[in-house]
């Protein structure tokens, strides 16, 4: 009996050897410290449905298909003689998958065996909320909107090949792609090129009819002053400093916030220098996420009150968020927690980025930018940029590891987004924070906060302030080139899009090009593809804007977005198309019989059972933090109107939405660029930020300027 014990144990650790291999970092072929080093051990469940692979050395490499992550963890406690605990779901679609993966007939023997192990267990599955991550049933309802990433194991020749094979045949066909798409913004350009030119032959002005005109001709003078007056300042400082006297230097110190960057913009990708031309400097922290992930995220201060800190202060720490009394201690030796006092600190606000932005698009309108508003008021603000953005990074793949672009928006939402949120409150030292985001980033915070996915997230945001709501899709889906993209094959998308970065060369474009004509050429690029107009922005400013985009960002995730199998099809990011189709039916049904009582309906207007009914496919629960929406009346991107009658019609009972409000005139970007955005966006953000912030908390911050009179919610 004995000897039969230990014969079993020992299959099972060659088979965990062999299924840990196509795991891990390297292939295990080479008998070397590295190899051993980055071997595959175990799973780590972030939520049910987000496993991570942890290797010998502590490393993380990205998610894998969940039974994958089963698999080997069954394995190991095979191997080490452990009662097996399975964590599975849907064991069919696992072995669905496997068969397409292999090919049929040509599934591993140790897979076939784990995953009739994992189906003769199910019965020890658990769907109960307080279950380990590792025996929880993930809800089979979201499958559809979350497909299973594909699993790419470590390099060899083989794989090697085939990856060159598709780096090979996506640059040309997506270079096709977008000349296509250049040579389409350029024909449309032409009407318009010519209307203007008309216009200026008969005498007329064609930016009269712009909504701002005398504004931007007002603070385009002023700004021309302003870029003459630093230069006389310079010279002055040049001269008394040959002549060792620094005076000049020190002549604006009673000043607020004294500029030391100015006079001619020379367009570049650096917030830094953007921030100095108002001010205010920026530091940059490296924030490591549970897959390992090194990720950027940038401190706006002011530098006459803090002192930045060291490189190694800002340097990235474990793959670990929210550690065991990280408050307390980010309240003593955080960056910003051990500079501010008690009843003079400054309340934590976290700002994330839309889709192929960087949150440099917070910083591009000198004071009106929204980072610089926020931080000027009195707000400690934070900028956080998702995975990849300007520089990728992994603790252990490279650029060219397929599996370092096996991500989509699941993935920022569960893995980037509270690695940013845990690091901020680290170096401030609070409980909670405000987390305004823009299009994308409300995608992923929408998708992290559901209860399916990573609800206790929840418990760390005072307020999510949303910017353009990015949770149903607009009439725009429905363009020939996003229409394209939906039609092709997954395996058709690969081939023209690739498995790494993107279209990266998007990214060689805004490395070589003049800043002015990157400008103008992404403006207009991206306003056919998204049909926007710069009719608010302040004209002037335009080619800064897209300084910060685009940033790399994976085909896999662009694919997620615009492919035939999620959000394009779904129409929704968190609910089926036949789901929203319902919705739609309850809607009409409602404004009909509204428009026959003449009487809104509301949540209010349902019977209690009606209510309840509806509660019963909420995507939120009662962990989720209070909501607030700014939407863009114009906008066909994104339906914001939809979404915000899912909230009001009660269909989200937990959620406490603390303000709302549709911009009529306002197209996707202009809640963020508009020359009135401060004044319509901005300070309502400011207000609804300090408004839903604790009482303890507010005692030990300073109340931001224009909040005075603003009383606790």
């Amino acid at each position: 009996m004995a000897t039969k014990v230990a014969q079993n144990n020992d299959d099972a650790a060659v088979r965990f050897a062999r299924h840990a291999e196509k795991l891990s970092l390297l292939p295990h072929h080479e008998e070397n410290e590295r190899v051993k080093a980055t071997t595959a051990v175990q799973a780590r469940f972030i939520t049910p449905q987000d496993p991570v692979i942890e290797t010998a050395d502590g490393g993380r490499l990205p998610a894998v298909p969940l039974i994958e992550a089963q698999i080997l963890n069954k394995l190991k406690r095979e191997a080490e003689g452990s009662h097996i605990e399975v964590g599975s779901a849907a064991i069919g679609d696992a072995k669905e998958e496997q068969l397409s993966r292999t090919g049929a007939g040509q599934v591993p023997q140790n897979d076939l065996l784990a995953g009739s192990a994992l189906e003769h267990e199910l019965s020890s599955q658990s769907t109960e909320p307080e279950a380990p991550l590792g025996s929880a049933i993930p809800p089979s309802r979201t499958n559809p909107l979350f497909p299973p990433l594909p699993l790419y194991g470590p390099p060899t020749s083989m794989r090697n090949v085939h990856c060159n094979l598709f780096r090979f045949s996506s640059f040309f066909l997506s270079l096709g792609f977008l000349a296509v798409i250049v040579l389409g913004s350029a024909f449309t350009s032409v009407p318009l090129m010519l209307r203007h030119i008309g216009l200026r032959l008969t005498g007329t002005d064609p930016d009269a009819r712009r909504p701002f005109h005398e504004e931007e001709k007002r603070r385009k003078q002023a700004r021309r002053e302003a870029a003459k007056s630093w230069k006389q300042r310079q010279r002055r400082r040049n001269s008394m400093e040959k002549a060792g006297n620094d005076s000049e230097g020190n002549a604006s110190d009673g000043d607020d916030y004294t500029p030391t960057e100015g006079g001619h913009d020379p367009l570049i990708c650096d917030v830094g220098y953007y921030a100095r031309r108002v001010g205010l400097d920026i530091e940059e922290f490296r924030v490591q996420t549970e897959d390992g992930f090194i990720i950027q995220l940038w401190h706006v201060y002011n530098p006459k009150e803090y002192s930045a800190v060291s490189e190694e202060t800002r340097r990235h720490h474990e793959p670990v968020v929210f550690p065991e009394k990280h408050g307390e201690h980010g309240r003593t030796h955080g960056a910003s927690g051990a500079q501010y006092n008690d009843g003079n600190r400054r309340y934590p606000v976290l700002l994330v980025h839309g889709l192929l932005q960087s949150s440099g698009a917070y910083c591009s309108n000198d004071e009106d930018s929204l980072a610089f508003f926020l931080c000027k008021s009195g707000y400690d603000v934070w900028l956080g940029n998702n995975r990849c953005g300007f520089d990728p990074q992994h603790q252990m793949l490279k650029y060219s590891d397929p599996r370092m672009w096996a991500w989509n928006i699941r993935q920022m939402g569960v893995m980037d987004l509270p690695a940013l949120i845990s690091r901020v409150l680290s170096e401030t030292g609070f409980p909670k924070l405000g987390l305004i985001c823009h299009s994308q980033g409300t995608t992923e915070t929408f998708v992290a906060l559901a209860k399916e996915q990573r609800p206790d997230l929840g418990t760390k945001i005072s307020v999510f302030c949303a910017l353009a709501p990015a949770a149903y899709a607009g009439p725009l889906i429905g363009k020939m080139y996003f229409k394209f993209m939906r039609v092709i094959s997954p395996g058709m998308f690969r081939v023209f899009f690739g498995i790494h970065a993107f279209i990266p060369f998007m990214m060689t474009m805004h490395s070589i090009l003049p800043g002015k004509l990157y400008g103008a050429l992404g403006y207009r690029v991206f306003s056919f593809l998204f049909n926007w107009t710069d009719d608010r922005w302040e004209q002037d400013l335009r080619d800064r804007m897209f300084q910060f985009a685009p940033v790399y960002v994976s085909a896999e995730s662009m694919r997620w977005w615009l492919g035939r199998e999620c959000f394009a099809k779904q129409r929704c990011i968190l609910a089926t198309r036949e789901e929203g189709q319902l919705e739609d039916e309850e809607d009409e049904d409602e404004t009909l019989f509204a428009g026959k009582s003449s009487c809104h309906t509301s949540s209010d207007d349902l019977g209690s059972e009606a209510v309840e009914a509806r509660g019963r496919t909420a995507w939120y629960d009662e962990q989720v933090p209070p909501m607030a929406f700014w939407i863009a009346g114009s906008d066909d991107l994104v339906d914001g109107r939809r979404l915000l009658r899912r909230f009001t019609r009660g269909r989200e009972p937990h959620v406490r939405l603390v303000h709302s409000k549709i911009i009529e005139e306002y197209e996707h970007l202009d809640v963020i660029w508009a020359m009135d955005a401060i004044e319509k966006v901005g300070k309502e953000v400011r207000e609804v930020v300090w408004r839903t912030a604790s009482k303890e908390c507010k005692e030990l911050c300073r109340v931001p300027a224009g909040c005075e009179d603003v009383e606790l919610d």
